[in-house]
């Protein structure tokens, strides 16, 4: 199997697996909040890859040790922070469809602040278009559309700081270090960065409700499932595949979030559902395309 292909099926794996995490979280809800599900998982999944890889990263330089540190800021902190945030104050659909538009900030970021190489295509422009609007018809799916200027800003910046986050991976993966090492060393950083706001948003120490059998099977998925395995094999994917090509199978977090609420949480499958899952496919293999 080529690089290419197996950049590609990194990304696939990656993204099923992000989709499914949006399920586990609205369990884990019901008795955890929202801060303490970001610190546990990533505090498991740092564990984990410590044990694979332990060790401290080799050849790093200060300049290496700040991109680093601002990967884990980015990714594993601000991220996930002013996804919650935005919740609170904005609809979940209008999050859900402005952090899917991550491949667009991801490219235009990448483009005119990193100075990247990758081109951004008719195809690209067109594939995100068609993809935003299956979108757009998944997570409203006839809900009326609500702006909130506060919480849409917030989840704006999310999509953004996401953004930063790929391409500070992108610049990682020259380095020749191994992906479960930087993946490892990212979260270090951001669940350092994650200390201090947890007294902010309520953190509780109270550790007995893992104890549950359903609490601590989504944990474990969670932390070493969606943080540790994914997060690194989602590095190896920008790392084959460049910072746009991997981020456009974000497009098919909703497509999987859909499939598995019908599956396990029983929810309907509307029709308006079934025509967003088709155009945002359509959306992502023309932003696959390359322009002959």
């Amino acid at each position: 199997m080529s690089s290419t292909a197996v950049g590609h099926a990194a990304a696939l794996f990656t993204v099923v697996v992000w989709g499914v995490t949006f399920v586990c979280t609205k369990v884990l809800l019901r008795d955890f909040q929202a801060v303490e599900i970001l610190f546990l998982r990533f505090a498991m999944a740092f564990c984990a890859l410590y044990l694979v890889a332990p060790g401290r990263l080799p050849h790093m330089t200060p300049r290496r040790h700040a991109i680093t540190a601002a990967a884990g800021l980015t990714g594993t902190c601000l991220y996930y922070l002013l996804e919650n945030i935005a919740l609170d104050h904005t609809m979940a659909s209008n999050v859900a469809v402005i952090l899917t538009a991550a491949p667009l900030f991801t490219g235009l970021v990448g483009r005119f602040v990193f100075r990247s190489g990758e081109h951004l295509g008719l195809f690209f422009y067109l594939g995100f278009l068609v993809a935003m609007t299956g979108i757009c018809l998944i997570s409203f799916n006839g809900a009326q559309l609500s702006l909130n200027p506060v919480g849409d800003l917030l989840a704006v910046s999310a999509g953004l700081v996401w953004a930063f986050y790929a391409c500070l991976t992108s610049i990682m993966g020259t380095w020749g270090v191994s992906s479960i090492q930087i993946t490892r060393a990212t979260f270090g950083w951001g669940l350092l960065f994650m200390i201090p706001c947890m007294p902010l948003f309520g953190f509780d120490c109270n550790f007995a409700r893992l104890l549950r059998p359903v609490n601590l099977g989504n944990m474990l998925f969670l932390g070493l499932v969606a943080s540790a395995l994914c997060f690194t094999t989602w590095n190896m994917a920008v790392r084959t595949l460049g910072t746009v090509r991997a981020s456009l199978y974000i497009y098919l977090v909703p497509v999987i979030t859909v499939a598995v609420s019908v599956v396990v949480l029983h929810e309907s499958l509307t029709w308006l559902s079934a025509l967003g899952t088709i155009l945002t496919l359509a959306g992502l293999f023309l932003s696959q395309s390359e322009k002959r």
